[in-house]
């Protein structure tokens, strides 16, 4: 943790008054790292924003410390803001303006920035600068968005759902404009609800649920949480089941077989189906409808929402 320039113990973010308090993040130690993506995943309402505008100094914490380049974001913004660029998940551009003097408003609040002309460039809007605020469509208010949280030069980039309403080749250039970023050195700090933007770009990540931290590491290690699945379907569905699935390894967990088929989980996709496969040609069982698939972020992510309801709400002490 000793190069970490984001570090958060403990926080803790409560909205309203003692007698009617929402917590919408309730513990959270996390630590970013120099020059690394992080992605803050989590479905919705589990606190990413709450937290994520702590972290950028916009709101304090209710408990807990937060430092961003070793000082409080928050009660010391003067000295962190301008090393911070910040993409909220919507931005009050002025309506009668266009993406120039836009641009141009916000360049003459930072110190060293870029140009307007490359700020827009990065972003693929150099041919709408004379387009007014109100004539852009919402992929491109985005893209707007973006040129100005990196038109400062940040060491620190937050972006809070960046790519939302952009389509599939916007959303990549993205990627590469912030894999670029991520080469020059900036740290960036990501809340998205795509899995495949995270998977693609991330060093590490988090999962939040309820207000908690309840996955983190990188994609592989979340990964690696969860078992492969196989499944499956025979003509004789009750004995010839029995008979495949008693051939297999110890690492496959005991399957759910219903009206549809067979389910099983394993730690080992490749020996597990190699067990069954040569188990279903040995007794000449045809499968049918056979998927195998591996362990991916999505499952992951779906396991967290499955199986921490109850942790994630369970009463928190005083």
């Amino acid at each position: 943790m000793n190069n970490s320039v984001i570090t958060v113990d403990g926080v803790r973010r409560t909205y309203g008054t003692a007698a009617h308090s929402f917590e919408a993040v309730r513990g959270v130690d996390l630590h970013v790292r120099r020059g690394e993506l992080f992605a803050l995943l989590g479905t919705n309402g589990a606190g990413k924003t709450s937290l994520l505008e702590v972290m950028e100094g916009i709101a304090p914490a209710t408990h807990g410390e937060v430092a961003v380049f070793g000082r409080n974001p928050y009660r010391e913004r003067r000295a962190v803001r301008p090393r911070v660029g910040i993409m909220l998940q919507e931005a009050g551009f002025p309506s009668d303006l266009t993406t120039a003097e836009t641009a141009r408003m916000w360049h003459g609040t930072l110190g060293a920035p870029r140009t307007v002309a490359e700020s827009l460039e990065l972003v693929g809007l150099a041919g709408r600068s004379d387009v007014h605020v109100s004539s852009l469509s919402g992929g491109e208010r985005r893209r707007l968005d973006l040129a100005l949280a990196v038109m400062g030069r940040p060491e620190i980039l937050f972006l809070d759902e960046p790519t939302t309403g952009l389509d599939p080749q916007s959303r990549r250039d993205a990627w590469t404009l912030v894999r670029s970023l991520l080469d020059d050195g900036t740290t960036v700090v990501l809340t998205t609800h795509y899995l495949e933007e995270a998977q693609e770009l991330a060093d590490r990540l988090a999962i939040m649920h309820g207000g908690r931290v309840v996955r983190t590491g990188t994609v592989d290690e979340i990964v690696a949480t969860e078992p492969a699945r196989i499944r499956f379907r025979t003509a004789d569905a009750t004995l010839a089941d029995v008979d495949l699935l008693s051939a297999l390894p110890a690492l496959a967990d005991w399957p759910r077989s219903d009206a549809t088929g067979v389910e099983l989980e394993t730690t080992d996709l490749q020996v597990t189906l190699t067990a069954l496969l040569r188990r279903a040609e040995d007794t000449g069982a045809a499968l049918i409808n056979l998927d195998a698939s591996p362990a991916s972020l999505e499952r992951a992510f779906l396991a967290v929402a499955e199986r921490d309801v109850e942790a994630a709400t369970e009463p928190v002490a005083a």
